[in-house]
């Protein structure tokens, strides 16, 4: 068959585009066998080398074969990188095309079975990017090889009104063939047993989708392309009090307005599930031409309350600056739920029922529009929250809570948070980011909700909840940057091969084109631009009104200047006046929402910057709370080593903070497991190893007294007060992968949840730390004192720091005076408490006493212990530190056995010596037997523990 001389493109009086460009191509001969050797010639007129970033014609084939039921997809075995030689296309000058020659069956490396291959072309350096569109071509069936010439397939081409469209195509196989075109799904034309197609449609006035069917010998093929009619943008008063976004009626469910501000564009289009997307000139947005900037609206009427609706803006630039897109198809800003044809698949039914369905036949994000919606009732319209100082945050990643991944694992556990007496819950990132399990620090839509986790109407209750127990919830917001599919990036990128993502242009009024800080992520906002301080504002008002939000921990706020270069990073860690200032503005605006608003900055800065918000407004009990990391520190004690040992920064004195804002905390989500390295770095002495599990755990409560006592809030990653020693850099699998590695460090991967599955509250060990630190919790925040002064005697090579905590403006009878000691030595310590005058002092930990006839007499302390002394017992009683199970068992007195009225996780029974004489370990649903018939006849105490940790002693009469 001879070769076939490929079309060029008619000209038509329009502008063009193409979210991702196809390219026209030939295949010689047409119909092939597998066995024959092909050659595929490409046009160089419709490849555009300088956009993608090509030099010397070097471009490159990326291939996949089907087999003949067009499944078990197979790459090309040599298709290992673009820089193989076998791959590269051939350039031949003189006909200005590209080629490439090979046999199907050697070249996949499949005999016998091909049915269909598949290729596109690529850049040298377009890993992981489209360059053209995928091509697939059937092997000995087709006669079929249908170019569009003009449009290309996919474009839009935008027109004025009355403007005339010249549509060609041909059949590269020489094959005559009949060809209907479509308009809107009505025909329009249709030409019979012809080779290549040419019509005009003629006098165009709305908005067009074509779709060109061509059949031949059975087979039929389509291409697809649109045309936007420029609306002329027609004036409308901009109406009062709206704001970008959505603007419901309260008055009536059936209209909504909307607003874009899209800057230098030229219209708007608002397509949606209420036009069947396809726009016409009703739904061109208005512009407000007395007002400077390009805010468009429109007011979306005929809407039925309650119902949802979908929808996406078609921003226009007629005259886009370089690698620019004229189109982008977009997703509201401002959205408060938004659909993924990328991420909603994998949404199970259990955590978001009836998720919306992605319409057909869209790309990218949508909005979802719903008016009429009931609003959530809360139990606690109006939360007092705990004082800052008594903040003691629980920082959780749903992902990793617990197997759901869901809201509704947390409002099940709501009891352990409770009884570890937590005041606040801090959730990483919830907002919609980019994927499913995600850290959520790629975040993409700031005021929407990533329903991974579930729905608003969930989340309300989990927060409604929290404030019923008296604990706070406090959200991880990352406003440093944003990521791809954020509109405010799409609508001003570059896209230099029309794959519709790209990052930030000149243009961008937004992003800077390159990060102005040492710590980029993503894309970096500008802050200050007007535009991004609103749109902060909005995203802190949404979550604070809507959601009753206690407060924000900002995520790298090193990033808020524009003073510095992504490899200064001295630049970035010095003071810099326009971040104090803007980040000012930001917690006066948060503050204006919620007078008791926290703030808390993840910083991790210079003191004399942090001086500036920690002490901001500090006399009107505000002041910005900062994140204080002292994990090297705690690790080196809880491991055993005389070095990095001085822990006095937990505090707010050591940073010249007029008032106690420092969070201090040992782990976070960003630092390794202490556990981990206890267990695999631990120093041991003798018999007493820290590397062994029992040991490294029983080190743990002292940690939570020498770092949770201090005054001021503090901080507990999750599953710490269990004594958790996954890796942080554990991977899916299970194993660790530790950084530097060539399968990366898994830092981000899911990780195991043994904490529920393996029933950690009711291992003793465990169990330990976390009644230990619920005990300490509870005094923290009960007791007066802990807001008071102290001092902590710590070094760099001290393994026996004590904390003194007093307040002399209580009274004597008061408790005004705590000592805590402890000993992360790796042998017992004798150890001189220094209390400040004698008498009788009570360990707070059970009130016990203790009569103190000298104060330099020392006190010994077994390897790994504390002792937190008080000059007046804790005004709480012994049960304010239990976690009580309430059960009965029965029959009692029993001569053989008995049973509980609840499901319970171990059972141990006692002599009234205290001596251990049984024990029970397992998942026992309630009315499990228990057989007590070898017991003597006497009283016994039997001690039951549920999957909560909670705890209940009762006395047994054995007869």
């Amino acid at each position: 068959m001879n070769k076939i001389t490929i079309l060029f493109a008619f000209l038509i009086s329009s502008l063009a585009f193409s979210q991702q460009q196809e390219v026209n191509y030939v295949v010689n001969p047409c119909t092939f066998l597998e066995d024959d050797t092909i050659t595929l010639t490409f046009d160089g007129a419709s490849i555009v080398e300088a956009d993608w970033g090509i030099s010397n014609n070097a471009l490159y084939f990326w291939s996949w074969s089907y087999d003949i039921n067009g499944e078990n997809l197979e790459d090309a075995p040599n298709n290992g990188g673009w820089t193989n030689s076998s791959t590269q296309l051939t350039y031949n000058n003189g006909t200005d095309t590209y080629s490439i020659s090979f046999v199907p069956s050697n070249f996949f490396g499949r005999t016998g079975s091909i049915g269909r291959i598949g290729f596109l072309i690529k850049a040298l350096d377009g890993t992981g990017d489209k360059k053209s569109q995928d091509i697939l071509l059937d092997v000995g069936v087709s006669t079929l090889q249908l170019v569009l010439i003009s449009p290309t397939a996919n474009s839009i081409a935008v027109v004025n009104s009355g403007d005339n469209l010249n549509i060609a195509a041909t059949n590269t196989c020489e094959n005559n063939a009949n060809y209907i075109l479509k308009a809107n799904n009505i025909p329009i034309d249709t030409q019979s047993n012809i080779l290549s197609y040419s019509y005009t449609d003629i006098n165009i006035t709305e908005t067009k989708n074509y779709v060109l069917e061509v059949t031949t010998d059975g087979v039929t093929k389509t291409k697809t392309f649109t045309v936007l009619v420029d609306p002329n943008t027609q004036h409308g008063a901009f109406p009062a009090g709206m704001v970008e976004g959505i603007n419901y009626d309260s008055g009536d469910p059936t209209k909504a307005t909307l607003v874009l501000d899209a800057f230098e564009k030229d219209f708007v289009y608002v397509a949606g599930s209420f036009n069947n997307w396809q726009p016409d000139a009703n739904y061109a947005m208005k512009r407000d031409f007395s007002k400077p900037g390009r805010v468009y609206w429109l007011e979306i009427t005929g809407l039925t309350p309650g119902q949802i609706e979908t929808y996406q803006y078609w921003v226009v630039d007629k005259t886009p600056i370089a690698n620019s897109p004229a189109l982008v198809k977009t997703a509201d800003p401002y959205s408060t739920l938004v659909l993924s044809p990328f991420d909603d698949p994998g949404i199970p039914a259990s955590t978001y029922p009836n998720l919306p369905p992605y319409p057909t036949g869209q790309e990218r994000e949508v909005t979802v529009l719903q008016t009429g919606k009931t609003a959530y009732s809360w139990v606690v319209p109006n939360f007092t929250k705990p004082k800052k100082e008594d903040l003691v945050v629980y920082q959780v990643l749903m992902r990793d809570f617990d197997q759901d991944q869901n809201y509704q694992d947390l409002i099940d556990k709501i009891d352990y948070f409770k009884n570890l007496n937590v005041t606040a819950i801090q959730l990483l990132p919830n907002m919609e980011f980019e994927g499913n399990l995600s850290w959520g620090y790629n975040t993409s839509f700031h005021m929407a909700l990533d329903k991974y986790y579930g729905t608003e109407a969930k989340f309300k209750e989990f927060i409604d909840l929290c404030h019923q127990n008296g604990i706070a919830v406090i959200l991880d917001v990352v406003l440093n940057h944003a990521f791809g599919r954020n509109p405010m990036n799409r609508m001003w990128m570059d896209d230099p091969d029309g794959d519709g993502w790209g990052s930030p242009s000149s243009e961008n009024p937004y992003f800077n084109q390159v990060a102005t800080h040492s710590y980029s992520v993503g894309e970096d906002f500008n802050h200050q631009q007007a535009r991004t301080q609103n749109y902060v504002q909005r995203v802190l008002k949404h979550w604070i009104e809507e959601f009753k939000i206690d407060g924000f921990r900002w995520d790298l706020t090193k990033g808020f200047t524009q003073n510095c270069s992504p490899s200064n990073e001295g630049c970035t860690n010095s003071y810099q006046q326009d971040r104090v200032d803007i980040l000012k503005e930001y917690a006066d605006y948060a503050w204006s929402l919620d007078e008791t608003h926290y703030v808390i900055f993840e910083h991790l800065g210079s003191d004399t910057e942090e001086q500036q918000w920690a002490n901001y407004r500090i006399d009107e009990g505000k002041g910005i709370m900062m994140w204080g990391k002292m994990t090297d520190q705690y690790n080196q004690l809880t491991m055993g080593y005389a070095s990095n040992t001085n822990i006095s920064r937990m505090g707010h004195l050591s940073h010249g903070f007029t008032g106690k804002r420092v969070m201090g905390y040992p782990e976070s989500h960003d630092e390794e497991r202490l556990m981990y390295k206890n267990l695999q770095f631990g120093n041991s002495s003798g018999s007493y190893n820290v590397k062994d599990l029992n040991t490294a755990l029983s080190r743990m409560s002292a940690l939570g007294a020498v770092s949770l006592t201090i005054p001021g809030p503090k901080m507990i990653w999750h599953f710490a007060d269990l004594g958790l020693e996954n890796s942080i850099f554990t991977c899916n699998d299970g194993s660790v992968n530790v950084p530097g590695g060539s399968d990366g460090d898994c830092k981000l991967d899911t990780k195991p949840q043994p904490q529920w599955v393996n029933n950690w509250l009711g291992n003793p060990n465990r169990n330990q730390i976390y009644n230990d630190w619920s005990r300490l919790i509870k005094l923290k925040t009960a007791e007066a004192v802990f807001e008071g002064n102290y001092s902590i005697e710590t070094g760099s090579s001290n393994l026996t720091p004590k904390i003194y905590i007093w307040d002399d403006a209580l009274q004597s009878t008061d408790l005004k005076n705590v000592v805590i000691l402890s000993n992360f030595g790796l042998s017992a310590q004798n150890i001189t408490p220094n209390f400040p005058y004698i008498g009788t002092w009570y360990d707070l930990m059970d009130n016990t006493t203790m009569n103190i006839t000298s104060t330099t007499a020392s006190i010994s302390l077994p390897a790994g212990q504390f002792r937190i002394f008080g000059n007046k017992a804790s005004t709480l009683s012994t049960d304010d530190f239990k976690t009580v199970l309430d059960v009965a068992i029965y029959p009692n007195p029993t001569s053989t056995s008995f049973q509980i009225n609840k499901a319970v996780e171990s059972v141990s029974i006692f002599d009234l010596t205290g001596k251990l004489l049984k024990t029970y370990s397992g998942s026992f649903t309630k009315e499990h037997t228990f057989d007590v018939s070898t017991l003597p006849k006497s009283l016994y105490l039997v001690k039951a523990i549920n999957n909560l940790g909670e705890v209940s002693t009762i006395k047994l009469i054995k007869t």
